[in-house]
């Protein structure tokens, strides 16, 4: 399966304050804020919803293209992601603007603040997918992650003139988005991925119910953290797949996507849908073990002992042929 993943590449700035922010925030005083937290540790990570996405894809031996815009500091990144199984020649290089920046402070409660500068991904909106499926020899599925308001807009648009079955994951920027914009994402969709927060803030933005959101999509998959995922369908039952423990916390940042990535690589080799979910889950775990959203190393043995200790042994044989032949 070609699965096109299109969003935002960006280099991540995640700092650790060991306090909790809301020892520092002041009820009554909320309207005028000014804070600054003293952090203890700074890692400098590769990032970006699509990459990040693409990079779990490309470690499952998907070959994933990944697609959106960077600065002409993307060079080194591009071999790390190349090194990884993901296809970057459908990647666009601005001459003018820098990759995008995500920074990030995580609090010892695991709560997150965050700024993304967009820089060049502004210039996404200049893609066409009629080209990368042109070069690739055609889209199975395109993946519209957070970008460019309208570059979002147009690979959705684009992705159904090609006939490719569309993802749509539209979470961070859902803020950005007005009603008419929510709608044209989600509309026809074939997948549709948000986390819980993400699930309210969709239908209040596009002024839809759960009922009717699940009447324009095929399957809606809402991530829930420690308690699993839920996976809709309408007129059907409602499916909750558990997380896969963790043995430790590392870092939360790209947990989401590392999930979209098992998920995703569950459906291109055919699995059943909670099957998928289940892989999601323990890629999921894998990457929360692990500081950083593209340094964790999923392994055949691990996955496996994973899903069995979580799901039982008829899930992990399920996908043991999958992941032999991927890891």
């Amino acid at each position: 399966m070609r699965i096109a993943v299109t969003g935002s590449i960006a280099t991540d700035h995640l700092m650790v304050f060991p306090g909790r922010f809301a020892d520092q925030l002041v009820a009554d005083r909320l309207e005028h804020v000014s804070l600054s937290f003293l952090a203890d540790r700074l890692d400098i990570r590769r990032g970006g919803v699509a990459a990040n996405i693409a990079f779990g894809l490309g470690r499952l031996g998907l070959s994933p293209l990944l697609v959106g815009a960077v600065g002409d500091d993307f060079e080194p990144y591009r071999v790390w992601l190349k090194g990884h199984g993901v296809d970057t020649d459908s990647v666009h290089v601005s001459t003018e603007r820098h990759t995008a920046r995500f920074v990030c402070t995580t609090d010892a409660d695991q709560n997150q603040i965050a700024t993304f500068y967009a820089g060049a991904m502004a210039e996404a909106r200049t893609i066409s997918l009629a080209r990368v499926a042109a070069r690739s020899g055609g889209l199975d599925l395109v993946l519209v992650s957070p970008n460019d308001p309208e570059a979002m807009l147009r690979h959705t648009a684009e992705c159904r003139e090609l006939g490719a079955r569309l993802a749509a994951d539209p979470s961070q920027q859902l803020a950005r988005l007005e009603r008419d914009e929510v709608r044209t994402l989600i509309d026809h969709s074939d997948m549709l991925f948000t986390n819980a927060y993400e699930s309210v803030l969709l239908q209040e933005r596009s002024g839809w119910t759960e009922q009717q959101v699940l009447g324009r999509t095929r399957l809606w998959v809402t991530t829930l953290g420690a308690d699993g995922c839920r996976i809709q369908r309408a007129g059907a039952r409602t499916l909750d797949v558990p997380a896969v423990p963790a043995t430790s916390v590392a870092d939360p940042t790209g947990v989401g996507d590392a999930f979209r990535a098992g998920f995703l690589a569950g459906v291109a080799w055919g699995t059943d849908i909670e099957r998928a979910a289940q892989l999601g889950s323990a890629l999921a775990t894998t990457a929360l073990e692990t500081v950083g959203t593209q340094e964790y190393e999923p392994e055949r043995d691990d996955l496996l002992l994973r899903l069995s200790e979580a799901y039982g042994p008829t899930a992990a044989d399920a996908l043991a042929a999958h992941l032999s032949r991927a890891l």
